[in-house]
């Protein structure tokens, strides 16, 4: 009898058997796709994410840019000054999704609504 091994792949603890899965569960949802996509040119501080993303409430977009923190796509540098000042900036590994989204702006942009 033949068995095939698939390969395993693991993130805090839960088992994925496809890397696609695994990195959906990182970047997937409503809002982290937006935050990377934002992150792409330059730093923003929390209020500049929050007008870009207007629908987002404070507690959402904490809780975004905390899982994308925990898991290296976003770092969070904190400015020692008063009044505090925080960054939030892609990462090295964040910025390996780029091309990614880059692809997905491109397939979207096909369904653009043309002004008349």
């Amino acid at each position: 009898m033949y068995i095939q091994f698939m390969n395993r792949y693991k993130l805090n603890g839960t088992y994925y058997y496809c890397p696609v899965d695994l990195t959906l569960r990182i970047v997937g949802g409503r809002w982290k796709g937006l935050v990377i996509w934002n992150l792409r040119d330059k730093p923003k501080r929390f209020g500049e994410l929050k007008k870009i993303l207007v629908a987002i409430n404070d507690k959402m977009l904490t809780q975004t840019l905390r899982d994308l923190e925990a898991h290296g796509v976003v770092t969070r540098k904190v400015h020692a000054v008063v009044p505090p000042k925080v960054e939030y900036a892609l990462s090295k590994e964040g910025k390996k999704l780029l091309s990614i989204m880059q692809g997905m702006s491109d397939y979207g942009e096909k369904f653009k609504i043309k002004r008349q």
